[in-house]
Order: C-alpha cells, then sequence, then structure tokens
C-alpha cells in the first residue's frame, strides 16, 4: 500500500451535512478497496485566488489514506463525476515523509 494525499473542494452553497456525508462515502470507498484511511482535516471556506466554475469561494476538506493504486484511481474517477465537487486532487506522498505529516490547519499557520 502506498500514502496518499486528497484534497477536494466543495461547492461552498453545500450545507455541511452534504460534505460530511461525501466524505463519509470516500473514506468508506477507501476503506472497501482494502486502504486504511487516515486524518480528516476539514479546512472550511476558502477564497479562491481566481474564479473556479463561477465562483470565488470553496470548502476545503483534506484526507489522508493508505491504498493500492487502483483503489485511489477509482476514488479520483467517483469524485470527478460528483457535481458538488469543484475540483480535486490526488498526490501520492513519498514514504519517507509520510510519519512526518502533521495536520495543516489555518489556525496552525497564523
Amino acid at each position: 500500500m502506498r500514502p496518499y494525499e486528497l484534497v477536494i473542494i466543495f461547492d461552498a452553497d453545500l450545507d455541511e451535512e452534504t460534505i460530511r456525508s461525501i466524505v463519509e462515502r470516500t473514506v468508506g470507498q477507501i476503506s472497501a478497496g482494502g486502504g486504511e484511511p487516515g486524518q480528516v482535516d476539514h479546512w472550511g471556506k476558502r477564497r479562491f485566488a481566481y474564479e473556479l466554475k463561477h465562483r470565488w469561494e470553496g470548502h476545503y476538506v483534506v484526507l489522508q489514506a493508505k491504498a493500492e493504486p487502483e483503489t485511489m484511481a477509482e476514488v479520483d474517477r467517483a469524485l470527478s463525476l460528483m457535481d458538488e465537487v469543484l475540483r480535486h486532487r490526488v498526490v501520492r506522498v513519498p514514504d519517507e515523509v509520510w510519519g512526518s505529516l502533521a495536520p495543516t490547519t489555518p489556525a496552525a499557520e497564523a
């Protein structure tokens, strides 16, 4: 299994319950594929640097997981089909940095 980090940007007009259900579905999909979901970090609403799909704000969520490449490819495909997701990115994290990944919350940066 390989370590991954997944960033999802949701439409800012969505309610928290909808966002949570999609995140739980994504975590469940990783688990069902034999992966190990890690930390889930809700960053909240952020303003974009430029307009994205006629919107200026989005709700950010960052997930960490260990999974097989096929599982993450299926998660990537499922997220690309969701209308609620404005943008997402799956990034393979190097093994040597995986243990040192710390939660990156807006409060920790301030």
